[in-house]
């Protein structure tokens, strides 16, 4: 059984692109119920198939499985809720953390959001200076609910 944990924020400012290489994300969703997903992720040449169950807090049950690439893209065309995600995700090191940071493409351009994986919910970590609020437990930033409310549609 898998669980993740993770905390989600907004980026300020672009300090945190010094050295970051852009990995170009393909994600759709095959499935949402509630607060389960079924997901395909294609970065580059590599694929998963991703279940994840509802949120507890900051925590939720993930299992996540390396597919083809070939299928995936097919998924992605055929089967995926439309659009679905791109992105550019970037590997970013701080204080010994790995921080993922997603930079939205298409109808959610412009939004960019930073994710840090924990072992515990209780596990103490230092922000780095170009996070800002934090929307763990905002749906609004879940990808599942981006597809279905695009950024650029909500009314700022």
């Amino acid at each position: 059984m898998g669980n993740e944990i993770e905390r989600k924020f907004l980026v300020n400012g672009n300090e945190w692109r010094d050295g970051a290489k852009p990995v170009h994300t393909c994600q759709g969703y095959l499935a949402s119920a509630g607060e389960s997903t079924v997901r395909v992720r294609l970065q580059e040449d590599q694929a998963f198939l991703t279940i994840k169950g509802p949120s507890e807090g900051i925590a939720r049950l993930e299992y996540e499985y390396d597919i083809p690439a070939a299928d995936a893209k097919e998924l992605l065309a055929r089967l995926c809720q439309q659009p679905y995600i791109e992105k550019n995700r970037y590997d970013v090191m701080f204080a010994g953390m790995k921080w993922e940071v997603d930079e939205f493409l298409g109808e959610n351009e412009g939004l960019i959001v930073a994710e840090v994986e924990l072992d515990s919910e209780e596990q103490l970590i230092e922000l780095p200076p170009w996070v800002g609020q934090e929307v763990s437990e905002d749906p609004r930033y879940r990808n599942s609910n981006l597809v279905r409310n695009p950024y650029s549609k909500w009314g700022k």
